[in-house]
């Protein structure tokens, strides 16, 4: 049952909160491909630390925690996409509980002053961390489906974060009119986002060590773990696309913006190998972060109401992802 999709109106009004981070710079990109003038972006990082800017965008540097910036941020917006958060790999993320949870406050302010001005149509990034910690204590773990989430254990701090924000969205629709619509992203990762720092996700981490084993000659590398820990990688361009559809789609309810392709974090490191043309010396960290035990997304939802699928297999989106964070070491 495929929802029906609306035609987007590139002449609209659009706000992208978050848009000098990874996924939020990639989303200002293809809405000015797909021929959208009127994009305000916003961002906390000074726009020297945004990921992608672009000059016909209206750039602006705020931090919208604060009411009044998401007041000022949503002034004759039509349609808001909510990608702000401060969040970042599991070792940030098991580190700044706390941090991670005062997001809610962005979220929380950029619904009441969209709804103060009449905003039409409001995307939540929500995340895959929302899902209930018992279902994914193995590593040949079941695939999640978006009814997983309920009764609710999801990550500590970050995930509580995101399954709040969640309901937010969906009781502003509900009450006030403000259409909503929620992504649950699965481990998004590509070029032109986070790889070094402590805030980058385990695919720029590993092809960053990679990348470094290969330039310095040292052929050691140190993985988080035993390595067997299991998880999916959406590739940016699926995430991206996935978002729109689902965008402008008729679907209300939450839904997995994720491969299902599951693979252990040591096989990542195997394929990463391969594009270098290397082969390393696997150092255990047993003691670091490694989040749940393993982690699928079940895409049978999504693809029966949008007809979407990822396109982009492992192995394609690391090549390009190993790429782009080698010439970031060597510029």
């Amino acid at each position: 049952m495929n929802e029906k999709l609306e035609s987007p109106d590139t002449s609209s009004p659009v706000l992208v909160a978050g848009a000098g981070g990874f996924i939020g710079g990639w989303l200002v990109r293809s809405l000015r491909d797909q021929g959208f003038s009127n994009i305000r972006a916003v961002d906390l990082k000074p726009l020297s630390d945004w990921y992608q800017i672009f000059d016909d965008v209206e750039n602006y540097v705020a931090d919208l925690q604060l009411l009044e910036n998401c007041r000022n941020a949503v002034q004759g917006r039509r349609f808001v996409f909510n990608l702000a958060a401060d969040m970042g790999g599991m070792g940030f993320i098991e580190a700044n509980k706390a941090l991670c949870m005062l997001s809610v406050l962005i979220n929380t302010h950029l619904l009441e002053a969209a709804r103060e001005v009449g905003v039409e149509r409001f995307f939540f990034a929500s995340s895959a961390c929302v899902y209930n910690a018992d279902k994914q204590n193995v590593t040949d773990v079941v695939p999640l489906r978006e009814s997983d989430a309920y009764p609710a254990m999801p990550e500590d701090g970050y995930g509580w974060e995101k399954l709040f924000s969640e309901r937010m969205v969906r009781h502003f629709d509900e009450d006030f009119g403000i259409v909503g619509r929620i992504a649950r992203y699965h481990n998004v990762y590509g070029p032109h986002g986070t790889w070094d720092g402590g805030r980058e996700k385990a695919p720029a981490a590993l092809a960053r060590k990679v990348a470094l084993a290969r330039l310095t000659g040292d052929h050691t590398i140190q993985i988080w773990g035993d390595g067997e820990q299991t998880r999916s990688f959406t590739f940016i361009d699926d995430a991206i696309y996935g978002t729109e559809r689902l965008f402008w789609s008729g679907f209300s309810e939450p839904l997995n913006i994720g491969s299902d392709e599951m693979v252990s974090i040591n096989h990542m490191v195997d394929i990463l190998e391969e594009i270098a043309g290397i082969r390393l010396t696997r150092e255990y960290q047993l003691d670091a972060p490694k989040g749940v035990r393993g982690r699928n997304s079940d895409n049978t939802l999504v693809q029966s109401v949008l007809g979407w699928k990822p396109s982009q297999k492992l192995s394609e989106g690391l090549e390009t992802t190993y790429a782009w964070i080698s010439n970031q070491l060597v510029l």
